[in-house]
């Protein structure tokens, strides 16, 4: 059967027309209304107060934020510290404009990020943001591997690495140096690799208040797993473990070391012990291991030394903070409810005149 062309043609200009007139409307302009409000600005990226750490004197961040309007957006001026790093015209959707701005020059110190937007009308809306970028950490004695102030973060400054949380632990203002000092709490701690802290000698320094409650806890331990005994492990042949016990009137720190075969008890007794009721304050605690001997120190004094024949390291691949918790919990040495304050690790035995030099220059 053949179809005559034209006759289709006519037929769907028929059903054409017809469907304008039954069912399309004409497109019609709608006014843009009054323009009344000034554009909004929103920041996400920096933020009030944000303290920027990197392990350079120069680093580069992306600038991230965003700007509305009632009406039109008509341009947006970036600067920093006074000077334009950005400026913008032409947006695809002009009534939001979503932008990162890569700035790759910021330097140490304090900085101010200012964005004004401007739209059509002439309004215009600023905002500024005060912001910190910290200088580089370096480490300040010989040997120093290792550095967390607790300044209101659990991050080691030295390679800017940031704990991972167990639980929930805090923060307080009573503190030796800086702006805090960490707080523990039920069943929080802090875990840390221990790449780079794990040498043939190996010396660690803190600032201490304690809590008694409850009786015993962790404090530091670098151990191996304990495949037998998941759940209460207590594999000591190789890392250490520092720890706390007694009663509310006498806490006695204890150091345990295994040399990879055995494991060695540097407990000072009574010259090891405070009691809490009375001496409830800050006390410097600080050990060091070498292939000679081991000694534990309060205050600047030896609480326990003996010999030893050097640390193996098989195994260890956490750091535990405030608690023996996860590979020194069999004996319920679990986590610290006391402060800590500027803990800093050393990749050798630091001698007694160097102990009392750091406690010198921490305390206030």
């Amino acid at each position: 059967m053949k179809f005559n062309s034209k006759y289709i043609v006519a037929g769907l200009l028929a059903v054409s027309f017809a469907c304008k007139d039954s069912y399309i409307d004409d497109i019609e302009p709608v006014a843009a209304g009054t323009d009344e409000a000034a554009p909004v600005i929103s920041v996400d990226f920096p933020s009030e107060g944000t303290m920027i750490r990197v392990t350079e004197d120069i680093t580069s961040i992306d600038i991230k934020f965003s700007v509305s309007d009632d009406i039109e957006i008509g341009d947006i001026k970036v600067q920093m510290d006074g000077t334009e790093i950005g400026s913008y015209s032409d947006f695809r959707d002009y009534r939001n404009a979503i932008i990162t701005l890569p700035y790759e020059t910021l330097g140490n110190g304090e900085h101010t990020l200012s964005i004004t937007a401007t739209d059509l009308s002439g309004k215009n809306s600023s905002e500024s943001i005060a912001f910190q970028k910290a200088e580089p950490y370096q480490p300040v004695y010989e040997g120093e591997v290792f550095y967390a102030p607790f300044d209101g973060e659990n991050l080691e400054l030295i390679t800017l690495t940031e704990a991972e949380v167990t639980g929930a632990p805090g923060f307080t203002t009573d503190r030796v140096a800086g702006t805090n000092a960490y707080a523990g709490a039920t069943g929080a701690y802090l875990t840390f690799p221990t790449t780079g802290l794990l040498n043939e000698e190996f010396s660690a320094a803190f600032w201490y208040k304690i809590n008694a409650n409850p009786d015993r806890a962790g404090i530091m331990v670098i151990g191996p797993p304990d495949e037998a005994n998941p759940s209460a492990q207590n594999n000591r042949v190789s890392g250490f473990r520092l720890f706390r016990e007694g009663s509310a009137t006498r806490q006695v720190f204890k150091l345990n070391v295994g040399n990879g075969t055995a494991d060695s008890w540097f407990d000072g007794g009574d010259d090891a012990a405070i009691d809490p009721t009375v001496n409830n304050g800050w006390v410097h605690i600080a050990f060091t291991i070498s292939n000679t001997e081991a000694v534990v120190y309060i205050n600047g004094a030896v609480a326990k030394q003996g010999e030893f024949s050097g640390v193996d390291w098989s195994g260890c691949d956490i750091l535990s903070i405030m608690s023996g918790a996860p590979r020194f919990s069999g004996w319920n040495h679990l986590s610290d409810q006391s402060y800590m304050d500027e803990l800093r690790i050393f990749n050798k035995a630091l001698s007694q005149e160097e102990i009392v030099t750091i406690m010198a220059e921490e305390q206030p």
